[in-house]
């Protein structure tokens, strides 16, 4: 499976952006797709996912109500939509995918995916 991650750019505080993320190659309708960011220094952080059969979604608390994630099923392909950008939400922005079904307690765990994006940066300035 091959994720190709776009979007990202230079935004104003408040400001919105969409990120895609393409996937490529063998998908399991049983995925569970994800952004995680991360900025230097600090550990990746879980953002948002979304179950690929279900349509399932969930955020992290600090994006709720801010953020949408969604997908296309046509284009094997998942958005997340990000408005009232703030500048902590500034980051390189990751895709990721699971090979199968996992756990709802893992969904938010780095170490439940295996196939990554290379990423996309997304930049907030005050």
């Amino acid at each position: 499976v091959q994720l190709q991650a776009s979007g990202g750019g230079l935004v104003q505080s408040g400001g919105s952006l969409r990120l895609s993320c393409a996937a490529s190659g063998r998908t399991s309708r049983d995925s569970t797709m994800t952004w995680f960011r991360q900025n230097p220094g600090k550990e990746r952080e879980f953002v948002a996912g979304i179950d690929w059969a279900s349509r399932y979604t969930y955020y992290a608390d600090s994006v709720k109500g801010r953020f949408t994630i969604s997908r296309d099923n046509s284009k094997t392909t998942v958005y997340l939509q990000m408005n009232s950008l703030k500048p902590e939400d500034t980051g390189i922005y990751y895709c990721a995918a699971s090979g199968g079904r996992i756990i709802t307690s893992r969904k938010r765990d780095i170490n439940a995916y295996n196939y990554w994006g290379l990423g996309t940066l997304v930049t907030v300035s005050s």
